[in-house]
C-alpha cells in the first residue's frame, strides 16, 4: 500500500471537496447577487474577481478532488488563498484569516506534491 498516495487522496478529497462545496458552490449559486459587492482587492473589478474566485474555489477544486491536472488546478486556488490571506484579510487578526491560511498551506502542499497514484493524473500517465 502506498500510504503517501493514500494521504494525498485524503487531503485532496477533504480539502478540495470542502473548498468546492462550502466556498465555491455558494459563490457560484449566488453569483448574480454578489458580483457587484464582491471585494476587489487587486483592482480587476468585482465581477472579474468573483469569476476568478469561483473558477479557483469551485472548478479547480473539483479537478483536484478527481486528480485531473492537479498541479495546474492548484495554482489558481493557491493564488486566491494568498490574496485572501495577505490582502483581503491582511490587517485582520490571525483568527479571522486562519481558514485562508489553512487552505493556502494545504493547496500549496498539493501543488508541490501532485495528486499521487490514486488520481486521474496517474491513470493518464499509465500508473496504477
Amino acid at each position: 500500500m502506498d500510504f503517501t498516495s493514500l494521504g494525498l487522496l485524503i487531503l485532496r478529497i477533504g480539502l478540495a471537496g470542502t473548498m468546492a462545496v462550502r466556498h465555491g458552490l455558494p459563490k457560484l449559486l449566488d453569483f448574480a447577487n454578489s458580483m457587484h459587492s464582491f471585494p476587489d482587492p487587486i483592482g480587476l473589478g468585482s465581477e472579474v474577481g468573483l469569476a476568478l474566485v469561483v473558477f479557483a474555489e469551485f472548478l479547480c477544486s473539483l479537478l483536484i478532488v478527481v486528480g485531473v491536472f492537479t498541479r495546474f488546478a492548484a495554482i489558481p486556488v493557491v493564488v486566491a488563498m494568498a490574496v485572501a490571506f495577505f490582502v483581503v484579510h491582511g490587517a485582520d487578526p490571525f483568527t479571522k484569516k486562519e481558514m485562508a491560511f489553512i487552505y493556502l498551506t494545504g493547496f500549496a502542499c498539493i501543488l508541490a506534491t501532485g495528486a499521487g497514484k490514486f488520481s486521474a493524473d496517474a491513470l493518464f500517465r499509465g500508473k496504477k
